[in-house]
C-alpha cells in the first residue's frame, strides 16, 4: 500500500466541497487529477468512500472512518514542514574548554535573547574530544584551539587569540630578568595531551626553551589558574581565560623573551555535513562583539 499524502488532502477536499470539481479549484488541479487521485485511493484500500448520487459525491461509512484520520496526518505533515520551514531543530556544538568556556556563553546569549525558544546542545572537552565529536557526525559544528589534521574535517580559521605566560604575584622568576634558561627552570602547569592549548604551548613556547620541566598536568584551565596563584608552577593560557585575575592582581602576565605567542582558534565541520541554514544562522552570532 502507498497512500500518498495528495491522495489524502484530495479525499479531505472532496468531502468538504462535495464534489471533484469544487475539489479541483480548491487544489488548483484538473478535475481528472482529483478523480484519479480519490480512485486510485479507493483502489488502494479497497473500498469506496463516497456513494455516487447522479453527479454528487455523498460520503458513506468507509469515508467518515477515513476523514479523522486523514485530517490528523494532513495536520501533521503541515507541522513538519512548517518546522523545517522556520529551522527549529536543535543545533549540536562542541567546543574545547576555552571556547566552551569563555567565548561561546557570550555569543550563545546574544543568539537566545534573538531566538529564546530554539535549542542548543552544547557540549565541552579538549580539541580531540571536539574533532572525535565532528568526525563521528555527533555534533554539527566545533571550536577548537588548534589545527585539525584529518582529512575529513573541513577547518576555517574562526578568531584570533594571545596566550600568555603568568606567574603566582610573589613568584620568584619576576625578581630580575626573565629570560629563556630561568622559564626552563620553572615548574609548568600544562593542560592534558590532546588540548589545543597544549598542542599550542609546545610550539610557539616549550620548542624554544633549553629545557622543560613539567610540574604537572591538568584538565582544566580553572584548575591550572588555582595551582599557579597557589606558587605551584607558571603556566601559559589565553588571555581571555586569566583577564580577570590579570585586572585583580591575584596574577601577573610574565614579559617572555619571545615572539607574539599568537594562535588561531578554528571552526570545524566534517566535509559531508550540510550547513542548514538553521546552522548559519546561530554561527553568524559567534563573532567578538
Amino acid at each position: 500500500m502507498h497512500i500518498t499524502l495528495r491522495q489524502l488532502e484530495v479525499f479531505a477536499e472532496v468531502l468538504k466541497s462535495g464534489s471533484t470539481t469544487q475539489a479541483s479549484q480548491m487544489l488548483a488541479l484538473s478535475q481528472s487529477a482529483v478523480s484519479a487521485a480519490l480512485t486510485d485511493l479507493e483502489g488502494q484500500l479497497g473500498v469506496q468512500l463516497f456513494d455516487r448520487v447522479g453527479k454528487r459525491l455523498v460520503v458513506n461509512e468507509h469515508g467518515r472512518l477515513l476523514y479523522p484520520r486523514a485530517l490528523a496526518l494532513l495536520e501533521q505533515a503541515t507541522e513538519i514542514e512548517q518546522l523545517f520551514r522556520e529551522d527549529n531543530g536543535a543545533i549540536r556544538v562542541y567546543a574545547s574548554s576555552t571556547i566552551g568556556n569563555y567565548l561561546l556563553p557570550e555569543m550563545i546569549g546574544r543568539y537566545r535573547r534573538d531566538f529564546p525558544d530554539l535549542p542548543i546542545e552544547l557540549s565541552v572537552g579538549n580539541s580531540q574530544d571536539a574533532i572525535n565529536a565532528v568526525a563521528d557526525f555527533r555534533v554539527d559544528i566545533g571550536f577548537i584551539e588548534g589545527p585539525c589534521h584529518s582529512a575529513d574535517i573541513v577547518a576555517e580559521p574562526w578568531l584570533e587569540d594571545e596566550l600568555v605566560v603568568f606567574a603566582a604575584p610573589d613568584s620568584p622568576l619576576l625578581e630580575g630578568e626573565v629570560t629563556l634558561s630561568r622559564l626552563s627552570a620553572q615548574p609548568w602547569i600544562l593542560r592534558e595531551k590532546g588540548s589545543g592549548t597544549r598542542e599550542i604551548v609546545d610550539y610557539l613556547l616549550l620548542s624554544h626553551l633549553p629545557q622543560f620541566r613539567l610540574g604537572m598536568e591538568l584538565g582544566n584551565s580553572e584548575a591550572i589558574k588555582h595551582a599557579v596563584r597557589h606558587g605551584l608552577g607558571i603556566s601559559c593560557l589565553s588571555r581571555r581565560v586569566i583577564a580577570e585575575q590579570l585586572e585583580s592582581g591575584k596574577l601577573v602576565e610574565v614579559t617572555v623573551p619571545l615572539p607574539g605567542l599568537n594562535r588561531t582558534l578554528w571552526r570545524i565541520h566534517h566535509r559531508q555535513k550540510h550547513l542548514s541554514n538553521a546552522l548559519l544562522r546561530f554561527l553568524s552570532y559567534c563573532t567578538i562583539s
